[in-house]
């Protein structure tokens, strides 16, 4: 019975005991209106956060009439606070994901702090857990990525990590507990709905035991990892310097260390948020000996000075500018990674792309292509348009914020700009009747 296997999970990972006061947060769907009622049933006391982004219209404001009225038949304590995810979005330049987690995370912890909650029980389960385990695969991930989502990071805890989707909606079944279907669900517009609707399904059908033998690989890649991170704080101390906040690597301190690359990823990864084909980069460098060439994470910048790597944080004035290489298949610019690949014009199913997505005449490239953030006096000519203009001045006129302005990068063919990222392409490299080559250019927020 679930009530059975969750009580014993809990107690097995000593996730949170009867003297803890555990804020549940309920979206409204069937995970966490099931948590609810395990918690509940079990005799945990509880209190319970809801979170209306007002992304959904009367959707959004029907999961907080349930979750209430529902919190209420319980008798327990309802928390309610209500987002202008959007405003958000502008003030910071964030995506919807990035600025809604942010926002519930700082709201929850701020419950902790007032009410005196001890533990934040989120309604995660294994099969959400698989997904993240295939979309870190796909975008190319270390061995990090594919250990899945946690059971606990400090006081928020997953108690449903034990349990597959099917287990949890047969229990709402059996014990009528009621729930909100979020319609996003059901689009293939996202990659883990692509994942959960077509990829998993098919798996299951050749072995119906796939949810739990994945769990169990992740749970063996979970503990590999551990002796990773045990590994690399130990190298750590042995080769990194920090004056301030500028950190020195000794990458010479680990030539007689068994994959030396494999530890500068893993320092650079975990601790300055580095992605993998960036640290191959700068180690190529680092082997070439090519001092000064400069890397980029979200965060901060690498550089090779004199077998040394110097890491330090991205000032305000820096441009962040990287070369791309022909064949290279992606590169990040702030919080953001890009895509790229050519294909046949013919290939192309529309021409009409959201504006994430760059269509430019291949045959009009020459490489390298240079990414950088835009400067004063840039300027472009946009799709669609014949006079150039200044990109302060379109930025302006499309109302970005200056927080967005701030993460604002251009890519370069040759002095020329081709692409206001995320915004517009330049009309002069446009496609036409006589393209035969696509470099398609896709921009995904990370």
């Amino acid at each position: 019975m679930l009530l059975d296997k969750f009580q014993n999970y809990v107690t097995r990972h000593e996730l949170f005991t009867h003297q803890d006061k555990i804020l549940l947060t309920v979206s409204g769907g069937v995970d966490s209106m099931v948590l609810m009622s395990l918690c509940v049933n079990s005799g945990f006391r509880v209190g319970v956060a809801h979170c209306n982004f007002g992304l959904r219209g009367n959707e959004s404001d029907e999961d907080e009439i349930l979750v209430q009225e529902h919190a209420r038949k319980y008798g327990i304590e309802c928390h309610n606070r209500r987002f202008d995810t959007l405003h958000e979005m502008e003030l910071t330049g964030e995506s919807m994901e990035m600025a809604a987690r942010r926002l519930r995370y700082t709201w929850f912890n701020e419950l902790c702090t007032t009410h005196g909650y001890t533990v934040i029980a989120v309604a995660h389960h294994i099969d959400d857990s698989i997904e993240t385990f295939f979309i870190n695969l796909l975008r190319g991930t270390g061995l990090r990525g594919l250990t899945g989502i946690s059971k606990q990071i400090g006081r928020i805890v997953r108690p449903l990590m034990f349990a597959t989707r099917k287990e949890i909606l047969d229990y709402a079944m059996q014990k009528h507990i009621p729930y909100r279907e979020d319609s996003s669900n059901k689009s293939t517009k996202y990659l883990r709905n692509k994942i959960r609707l077509g990829i998993t399904p098919r798996i299951k059908e050749i072995n119906p035991r796939f949810p739990f033998i994945m769990q169990r690989n992740i749970e063996r890649l979970e503990a590999a990892q551990n002796f990773i991170d045990y590994a690399i704080d130990y190298f750590s101390q042995q080769v990194i310097d920090y004056n301030g906040d500028i950190c020195t690597l000794h990458a010479n301190g680990l030539s007689n260390a068994p994959s030396r690359d494999f530890i500068i990823y893993e320092i650079l990864n975990s601790r300055f948020g580095f992605k993998g084909d960036t640290v191959d980069g700068l180690c190529r460098a680092l082997n070439a000996e090519n001092s000064g060439k400069r890397f980029y994470s979200r965060s901060h910048v690498a550089y090779i000075n004199r077998g040394t790597i110097v890491i330090a944080p991205i000032e305000d004035n820096d441009l962040c500018e990287t070369l791309i290489t022909e064949g290279q298949q992606r590169a990040y610019c702030g919080n953001a990674v890009l895509y790229f690949d050519i294909c046949d014009v013919d290939l192309l199913s529309t021409f009409n792309t959201p504006d994430n997505v760059a269509l430019l005449d291949a045959d009009k490239i020459s490489f390298p292509l240079t990414l950088r953030r835009w400067q004063d006096g840039d300027s472009f000519t946009p799709f669609g348009m014949t006079g150039r203009k200044k990109i302060s001045d379109y930025l302006i006129d499309r109302k970005i914020s200056m927080a967005e302005k701030r993460r604002q990068f251009v890519l370069l063919v040759g002095d020329e700009i081709a692409w206001l990222v995320g915004q517009r392409i330049n009309d002069s490299f446009r496609i036409t009747d006589k393209t035969e080559r696509v470099l398609r250019i896709t921009k995904e927020i990370i």
